[in-house]
């Protein structure tokens, strides 16, 4: 099934650098007036509902037979064995803001498990791609995880919405890294930080209170190009939670270790 991944993957990065076009043009003429609050400090504006639309029927037409599990929920999924997980803006706050990066996330899932992913980040022109079992790649040249120990790491730690949830871990989090690691960043996009790892940008990044459509490409990127995938207490089967960790593999242990209370 390798060539098909990879066959289905192509086509997948050609129709997101099409939909990112429309992302980029609709940045530079972007207006706060059409956006909506979906709660406190979450929001989605029009151009995520058009952009989910473009894809949605786009890759209707690639695979007929597959479900659908999207954030503005253009389309369904009723327990179809594949089930394309999209999510047509992962950075709204930072495209609202004309900040980079934002991205366009695809992941086709398999029974439940991701076979292709991917991650075009729109204001950069990178389109990140992976598929099961045939490595990953940026822009046609294939990348990997980094090597570099925890004392030489960049760390994505990010700050979620929902901050009376997550105040606490977020602190702990930056208490017991800082210091510790070369430095600690916030990116504003679940799919590029995972593209990053996947691109040994960042040696490790993590997040809770997000969804498949988040992180489910950006996974099997990680994956693809030699790193680790968890959640929070370490369990391989993230797909379906709210939370994951991904790292160069080096790391690991050492971000589980640090949000152990």
């Amino acid at each position: 099934m390798t060539a098909t991944w990879q066959a289905m993957a192509r086509e997948v990065s050609k129709l997101a650098r099409r939909v990112g076009q429309y992302l980029r043009q609709e940045n530079e003429h972007f207006s706060w007036s059409r956006v909506e609050h979906k709660q406190e400090h979450d929001y989605v504006s029009y151009v995520d509902k058009t952009s989910e639309q473009m894809l949605v029927e786009a890759l209707s037409e690639l695979l007929p037979e597959a479900g659908f599990l999207t954030e503005e929920g253009t389309a369904a999924y009723d327990g179809q064995p594949y089930c394309w997980v999209i999510d047509p803006l992962d950075g709204t706050t930072n495209f609202m803001h004309r900040y980079a990066p934002f991205a366009i996330s695809v992941a086709l899932c398999h029974q439940g498990s991701p076979v292709v992913g991917v991650v075009y980040e729109v204001k950069a022109d990178e389109c990140f791609c992976a598929w099961r079992g045939g490595g990953a790649w940026l822009n046609e040249q294939p990348i990997s995880v980094s090597r570099h120990t925890p004392r030489e790491a960049l760390i994505g730690v990010e700050l979620p919405y929902n901050a009376a949830d997550y105040t606490a871990t977020g602190l702990q989090l930056i208490s017991r890294l800082y210091g510790r690691v070369s430095g600690l960043r916030m990116v504003g996009s679940a799919a590029v930080a995972l593209a990053y790892v996947a691109a040994g940008r960042m040696e490790g990044w993590l997040e809770r209170y997000i969804h498949p459509w988040d992180y489910m490409a950006g996974a099997l990127l990680v994956e693809e190009a030699g790193g680790r995938t968890s959640t929070f207490s370490g369990d391989s089967h993230y797909a379906g939670g709210r939370e994951i960790v991904a790292t160069n593999g080096l790391l690991h242990d050492t971000l589980l270790q640090a949000l152990v209370p």
